[in-house]
Formats: C-alpha cells, sequence, structure tokens
C-alpha cells in the first residue's frame, strides 16, 4: 500500500513517515519545500503521478496566535488546501485521513466533548480548521476526520520540549490552571491514524491520549518526571498570562474518543507513559 503524507517535515508528519515504512507499506511525503498544498494544479499534479491508496494530511498552518493577524493565510492552508486535497484523493480514488483539532470548540461545555457536539471556534485557527474539516468531509472516496489535541513529539517544538529546556534554566515555572485537555503524542496518534488509513475507516474521530490534565498538572508531571520538584511550577489563571495571547483558547479541550471505542478500536495509553519515553529521548 502507499500512502502520501502531506506535511512530511513536522513533528506528526516525520513520526507518520517512520510508522508507515515499519509497517512495510511505501511512504510518500511532501511539504512546503516541495509541494505547495494551496496550489490546485500543485496537489493534482502530484497525486495523479504518484496515485496514492491513502493520503494522510497533516499540512497545516498551527501557530495559533500567528493566524490571528495572518487570517487569510490560515484560510488558504486550513481550509482551501483541504479543498485540493480531498479533490486530489477523489480523482484517484485514495482514501483521505485528516487531521484535525480541539480549537473547533468554544470550550465551554461542561464535560468532555463527543463527535456529535456542535462546534463553535473562536479563534481564527479554529474557524480556519473547521473549515477544513468540511471541505474534507466532501470527500467522494471516503475520509476520516481525526481532531487531536495538545500534541507533543520528538520533532519540532512543542510544550515537552520547551519546559524541559526551561526547567533547566529557572527556579520556577508559571502555566495557566483553568484550561483542560488530553495531551496527545506522535508516538501513538501516528500508529491511529496509519491505521485508519489501512482501514479505510470513514467518519468524524476524536484521536487522543487518555488523561484529563490542566496545562499547570501537564508541566508538574513534566518537571516531576524530568527528576525535579513539581512545587517549582507556579498555577496563574488565563486571564493573569502576561502578554495576552491574541488568539482565545478553549477552557475545556477534553475530547472524548467516544467513536473510535465504537468502532472498535483499543484505548490509547494515559498521557504519562509516552511523555516519560518521550522525555528519555531528550
Amino acid at each position: 500500500m502507499k500512502i502520501l503524507v502531506t506535511g512530511a517535515n513536522g513533528q506528526l508528519g516525520r513520526d507518520l513517515m517512520s510508522v508507515i515504512t515499519a509497517g512495510g507499506d511505501d511512504a510518500f511525503g511532501i511539504d512546503i519545500d516541495t509541494v505547495d498544498i494551496t496550489s490546485r494544479e500543485a496537489v493534482h499534479d502530484v497525486f495523479a503521478g504518484e496515485r496514492p491508496d491513502a493520503v494522510i494530511n497533516c499540512a497545516a498552518f498551527t501557530a495559533v496566535d500567528a493566524c490571528e493577524s495572518n487570517a487569510e493565510t490560515a484560510m488558504l492552508v486550513n481550509g482551501t488546501a483541504v479543498r485540493w486535497v480531498a479533490e486530489a484523493s477523489d480523482a484517484i480514488g485514495a482514501h483521505l485521513v485528516h487531521i484535525s483539532t480541539d480549537y473547533v470548540f468554544d470550550g465551554t461545555k461542561i464535560g468532555p466533548y463527543v463527535e456529535t457536539d456542535v462546534p463553535n471556534p473562536q479563534s481564527v485557527y479554529g474557524r480556519t480548521k473547521l473549515v477544513g474539516e468540511q471541505e474534507a468531509m466532501a470527500s467522494d472516496s471516503g475520509v476520516a476526520v481525526v481532531r487531536t489535541s495538545w500534541v507533543c513529539g520528538f520533532y519540532g517544538n512543542n510544550m515537552v520540549k520547551t519546559v524541559h529546556k526551561l526547567a533547566q534554566e529557572r527556579d520556577s515555572l508559571s502555566f495557566v490552571d483553568d484550561q483542560f485537555g488530553h495531551p496527545t503524542f506522535t508516538s501513538d496518534l501516528a500508529p491511529l491514524l496509519y491505521r485508519l488509513a489501512l482501514d479505510r475507516r470513514s467518519g468524524l474521530f476524536h484521536g487522543t491520549n487518555q488523561g484529563v490534565v490542566s496545562w499547570y498538572g501537564f508541566v508538574q508531571e513534566i518537571v516531576r518526571l524530568m527528576g525535579k520538584d513539581p512545587t517549582m511550577v507556579l498555577p496563574i489563571s488565563t486571564a493573569e498570562l502576561q502578554p495576552p495571547r491574541p488568539a482565545q483558547r478553549p477552557a475545556n479541550s477534553v475530547l472524548d474518543n467516544k467513536a473510535l471505542r465504537d468502532a472498535g478500536y483499543q484505548a490509547t495509553r494515559d498521557f504519562r507513559e509516552p511523555l516519560a519515553e518521550l522525555l528519555k529521548l531528550l
């Protein structure tokens, strides 16, 4: 089986390429340095030339705050480009797996979000990613849209790597204790996406690691696993952040993986397990 991965140089894309190859399938990766996915012609040309059996679309403009001041670019990458990817997948009968985000929700729900909850994004990033979901779901060849959250991995920049560095340089760290979610690790997310591609599974799914935690609690766990005193991490509210963040974050980002359970997929691990594995590699 041949699987095309967009955003192949990113933290999730790089793990996906490795997982697909290790599984004995053919991985073909593209990224901004090789293909401009905002160009309909470029996307159709590479898909028609490579003719993959499945496509996993990891390409996105994920700098949440930067999206606020670059709304047009965010819509091109997170919305319009998904239309070209879905069209090109349809044209060759490739199954599409598209990655979305917890930011499609406003974060006001009491309790975890399930796949049937109505989105209400509060940021440019969230709104453009919701457009991307809608573009992907218009595919005729079948598509799995997978919302995830708080993604961390060995490659690229993420919270674990930031905290790992700061905790060695500072005596104290301050993180918000009023935003909750599921940290998700590419070491577990990549195999899930690969399996959905192999199964040609269609539908809307929430795919995260398990374990609800605030950013404050997550950073405490990182520090603890580094062998440091977790009391060095101090709780603050979102309102106390200085400077304030341009993009509004959902206070509740907890995504229940109900649709995956209902489809018979095994639950992913508690986030603390892949977190400990990642820290050993840093």
